[in-house]
């Protein structure tokens, strides 16, 4: 294994135990597109594969077999006829590997093996023939399976009822990094920030190799934003277009449903989803939502005492968020947006709401610092009209931790440039929201204020109401 993989720990001891198993192995290895799949499988095995092959986007099943050939004439160093079809080129693979020697592992890597399967192509039933046939009984054969789609992963491997049925020996879904493995991803390569702009990073990018890749440490945070999103033909300037066109055959749908879901702080019900689209509530939309939450762009929000179809839908891509906030309608406008905006409002409100969803990624590590890491708890979200007979107005928690040691922490997430104080107004609110979770939810579990903030609470006579809080240093904990 190459030295300089950041973190991909746990994906890197099951490739290993894969290696030494005495079984043949099929793994699947998933995610969103840019978060480092061809590149974990590369530096781990050093490209010495005894084959492989890259699925060509938008390509023809001429096409993708013409690649196929030229990669086996490449590694065997062989004249190979162009093949008919899937089922001849699985054979050809076949003659080649039980040419190889038995007592090494054959290490094979279809790349992006969703854009192989090409309608009407055969490409997925010959390789299930290729693999029941044949592939599963060498004890000496490791083949990896890679793609962008998670959704086809899923279908054709996951939940497939066919030939491919409880095939897979292994499956690693690769998610975006933490903080603490941003940040350990930019000291790499020479970027050292302070963590406060590598959480702004990280708000703006997610923890997605690809794009953490482009920064340069010769640049500042804001140097660096603008020369990738705002400059003319900055280097991400048709990213997004891309990004969904390649994950999704029908990008505009999911492209509706993302921006949809980013213009609301704390997301949209189904039923919301649709009356604000105008999207029918159909098939076709339970499959996107679908895609999205498997993809990591969306997430499920549970709402506190409610039922899962009451679930709320929020966009937990960070690109994508911050593209809808800044970027779609930017092009050909200040080339140093982003350096320019500090005191913008639209700044700071995305940045409540960037901020909350990294703060979703890293219940963990919120969990760690209240010393509850061993405790079971179920995580969500609540929100209430309010009842003025009663004396409680409107009211959101951010984030709900229910606990199995009948303890309810009620997480403030509050993105402040110093140390947060409580004043009074903001004392009444608190516990505004304390009694109006208290009465609605009926619970007769502890309830605990938690601030969850940038750089702490700072000592008044108001932040005694906050019986724990959570600082940005904490969220780095690995």
């Amino acid at each position: 294994m190459r030295s300089y993989i950041i973190g991909r720990e746990y994906e890197c001891e099951r490739l290993a135990d894969c290696i030494d198993s005495n079984q043949s192995q099929l793994i699947i290895v998933y995610g969103r597109r840019r978060i480092g799949k061809t590149f974990l499988i590369n530096e781990y095995f050093n490209q010495r594969f005894a084959f492989n092959i890259t699925g060509a986007y938008n390509q023809s099943k001429d096409i993708q077999l013409r690649n196929f050939t030229s990669e086996l004439i490449r590694t065997t160093g062989k004249k190979w006829n162009l093949p008919k079809n899937w089922a001849q080129a699985f054979e050809y693979l076949r003659t080649y590997l039980e040419e190889c020697d038995t007592q090494e592992k054959q290490i094979v890597f279809f790349d992006e093996m969703p854009w192989l399967d090409t309608p009407k192509s055969d490409f997925l039933p010959s390789f299930e023939w290729f693999w029941n046939n044949w592939g599963a009984a060498q004890h000496n054969l490791v083949f990896i399976v890679c793609g962008s789609a998670s959704s086809w992963l899923d279908e054709k491997f996951s939940e497939n009822k066919g030939g491919l049925f409880s095939r897979q020996t292994c499956r690693l879904y690769l998610r975006p990094f933490t903080l603490h493995e941003t940040e350990s991803f930019l000291q790499s390569h020479n970027i050292m920030w302070s963590r406060y702009e590598i959480a702004e990073c990280y708000m703006i990018m997610g923890g997605i190799p690809y794009y953490l890749n482009a920064l340069n440490g010769r640049y500042s945070l804001s140097q660096n934003i603008d020369r990738l999103f705002f400059a003319p033909r900055g280097e991400f300037w048709d990213e997004f277009d891309h990004l969904y066109k390649t994950l999704f055959s029908n990008s505009n749908l999911y492209r509706q449903i993302a921006e949809a879901l980013g213009s609301k702080r704390g997301g949209l019900s189904r039923s919301e989803l649709c009356k604000i689209t105008g999207i029918s509530d159909n098939g076709a939309l339970t499959k996107a939502l679908h895609n999205l939450i498997a993809s990591d762009f969306v997430r499920i929000a549970r709402s506190y005492g409610k039922k899962t179809k009451d679930a709320r839908y929020q966009l937990s891509d960070h690109y994508s968020l911050f593209y809808f906030r800044f970027i779609k309608d930017h092009e050909g406008k200040d080339p140093h947006f982003w350096s320019n905006s500090t005191d913008l409002p639209s700044r700071r409100s995305w940045e409540g709401l960037a901020f909350e969803s990294l703060c979703f990624e890293h219940i963990p590590q919120i969990k760690h610092k209240l010393g509850i890491s061993g405790v079971l708890s179920e995580e969500s979200v609540w929100n209430t009209t309010g009842n003025e007979e009663l004396g409680f107005r409107g009211a959101q928690i951010d984030l709900l931790i229910d606990r199995r040691d009948r303890i309810i922490d009620i997480c403030e997430i509050k993105y402040s440039m110093d140390e947060f104080a409580i004043d009074k107004a903001y004392d009444l609110v608190l516990r505004n929201k304390v009694s109006a979770f208290r009465y609605e939810s009926k619970t007769k579990k502890s309830l605990q204020i938690v601030l969850i903030t940038t750089y702490g609470l700072k000592r008044n006579m108001y932040s005694g109401i906050a019986q724990n809080q959570v600082m940005l240093d904490d969220l780095f904990h690995s």
